[in-house]
């Protein structure tokens, strides 16, 4: 983050803007907006400004620019045509540290305008850090239509319940937890229509009901998929928002585990080969005593929750305590990193089905059904098989697969660090002795894999430069 996101109050706070162009009039107008006591310098006005100082919303000094304007203001803007002018006015603002905005020169700024999106007294700010105003706009208008004005209404009604709530829930995690409630379901809605009344009622049951249940969290089980953040499904996005604690695993991406709340407490479970942070029994344990403080507790994991991440284990013990839970599928690391290599894992020419084996088990061996996994016209992926590699080749040789089946590993894969070793069961060792991989890693094997060259679509910049 290059620049602190910041909203100034400058009601009645003398503010100068430099210029009497269109471009002054935008910066202008969203000053008044914010009841600023605006000062323009300049000579001539443009019209809508000239309307404006004539309607006595604004004071105009009718001349050029002048040093000791900038004496005793809030913040100054730069809008004229003149480039030298707008240097000066930033040098004697800097000077003087006032805040100072010139327009189209970011590196002369200490501060930016963003986009708004205004729902008073909501107010939703958009930048791209000084790098492309024209998508800062873009994305203003796209939120436009996701945040109606109504919002300002569901605004207004919360103000007037916050002392209420505070009163009658002293715990702060109920309060949260209601607030959740209230502003995502009935009440909310029932604002958004204008049926006023009905959200008072509706608010009434929310509090009583925040008031019996007080004590008790709950667990969030999410699947965070194999590491593109775009993946991530709209109830776990939610969900990630919610929590209390967060308690993640090595697997989860790091632009994940940023959209969870910003004050949500943090825990590393680790849970890597041979090395696990906190164990399993560890990790139960904890969720069940967060869970009974009152917490909302987010279990997020890399990929799926009921596919080799332990998810079953996790709720069993949930449940022998009593404790609530809900449980979001991610999409599996077979499924993303497959898809991202352009290696679909069935295909009518090729496979008729597709097997998902763990790399290792719970005593850390690998004693697999070799017969069936090397069985024909079938795709069979490796999770946590890195370390087995060579077990996995020599194995699937033996029980008869050609030493020309297709393999591919996919190292971080949908995310832009995605890397693909392919080659054949006889030569994969060759390769990835050459250039060895690092976990996560997933290993597919099937002719599926043939079909890459053709199907890639997703070419991350280290493929492109090895291309090249």
């Amino acid at each position: 983050m290059d620049l602190l996101p910041v909203f100034l109050d400058v009601k009645r706070r003398p503010c100068l803007v430099v210029g009497g162009g269109e471009t002054a009039l935008r910066k202008v107008r969203n000053l008044l907006r914010a009841g600023a006591a605006v000062q323009v310098v300049a000579p001539k006005l443009h019209r809508e400004l000239q309307v404006l100082a004539d309607q006595g919303k604004l004071e105009q000094i009718a001349r050029s620019f002048s040093e000791e304007d900038v004496a005793g203001m809030q913040l100054v803007i730069a809008a004229t045509d003149d480039s030298q002018v707008n240097q000066r006015v930033a040098q004697l603002a800097k000077a003087r540290e006032i805040p100072v905005n010139v327009v189209d020169r970011p590196e002369d700024c200490t501060f930016i305008l963003p986009s708004v999106i205004d729902r008073d007294p909501v107010v939703v700010a958009v930048s791209t850090t000084r790098t492309s105003p024209a998508l800062a706009r873009l994305l203003r208008i796209r939120l436009e239509s996701l945040i109606p004005a109504g919002y300002g209404r569901l605004a207004a009604f919360c103000a007037r319940y916050r002392d209420v709530v505070k009163r009658r829930l002293p715990d702060v995690q109920t309060r949260r937890r209601l607030w959740d409630r209230v502003l995502q379901g009935g009440v909310a809605e029932r604002v958004f229509s204008g049926h006023l009344e009905e959200a008072d009622a509706a608010m009434e049951r929310e509090l009583a009901l925040a008031q019996k249940s007080r004590g008790m969290g709950e667990v969030y089980l999410v699947g965070s998929g194999p590491g593109d953040p775009d993946l991530l499904t709209f109830r776990a996005l939610r969900l990630m928002q919610q929590a209390d604690v967060v308690i993640y695993d090595r697997l989860v991406a790091q632009p994940i585990l940023d959209l969870v709340r910003r004050d949500a407490r943090r825990i590393y479970a680790g849970k890597e080969r041979n090395h696990h942070v906190m164990r399993q029994e560890e990790i139960n344990r904890l969720l069940t005593e967060l869970a009974q403080q009152g917490l909302r507790v987010l279990r997020l994991k890399g990929g799926d929750p009921f596919i080799f991440g332990r998810g079953g284990e996790e709720i069993d013990t949930l449940a022998a305590a009593g404790i609530p839970f809900q449980v979001v599928p991610g999409i599996t690391a077979a499924s993303g990193c497959a898809t991202y290599t352009g290696i679909p894992l069935t295909h009518r020419d090729y496979a008729q089905s597709v097997t998902f084996v763990t790399g290792h088990l719970k005593d850390g061996s690998m004693d697999l059904n070799w017969e069936q996994l090397a069985q024909p016209r079938q795709t069979v992926v490796f999770y946590m098989g890195l370390i087995g590699l060579e077990i996995i080749v020599k194995q699937l040789m033996r029980h008869g697969v050609s030493p020309q089946m297709p393999i591919a590993l996919v190292q971080q894969g949908t995310t832009p660090q995605q890397k693909v070793y392919s080659g054949t069961l006889s030569n994969i060792l060759e390769i990835v002795q050459r250039d060895p991989p690092k976990p996560p890693s997933l290993i597919i094997v099937g002719e599926v894999v043939r079909l890459r060259d053709k199907l890639n679509w997703f070419r991350t910049s280290t493929e492109a430069s090895e291309k090249e």
